[in-house]
């Protein structure tokens, strides 16, 4: 069966001026939507923020280069993942609607399987 990935966006400045209530009720929709779609998720967390993260690309010389904070300077980063199995993209789509993303939104991208 066809794996996709949920990838859930959002802004860390909006997050981070919401009240404590607000991400009190962010993990409670979390939890309900594990309840109500755990039969598909394979797997899901959430992430530490961008500013935590650790860049790392090839250079000119065959070596690399390493540097602090997140690969792209941009407004919403990645901020967690749901692997989920479902039988086509329609469904997908349909579980993706109700991951709760407040903060920003969700993207859904199918799993390729090298064969």
């Amino acid at each position: 069966m066809p794996q996709y990935l949920i990838l859930i966006y959002d802004d860390e400045a909006v997050r981070a001026a919401a009240n404590p209530e607000e991400f009190v009720r962010l993990l409670k929709a979390h939890e309900e939507f594990g309840a109500a779609d755990g039969a598909v998720v394979r797997a899901g967390h959430a992430l530490q923020a961008a500013d935590t993260a650790t860049a790392i690309r090839a250079d000119s010389s065959g070596g690399f280069v390493v540097t602090d904070g997140a690969f792209a300077e941009t407004k919403e980063v990645l901020a967690g993942y749901y692997l989920i199995e479902v039988a086509h993209l329609d469904e997908a789509l349909a579980v993706a609607k109700r991951v709760p993303a407040p903060f920003g939104g969700v993207e859904v991208r199918p799993i390729r399987v090298f064969e």
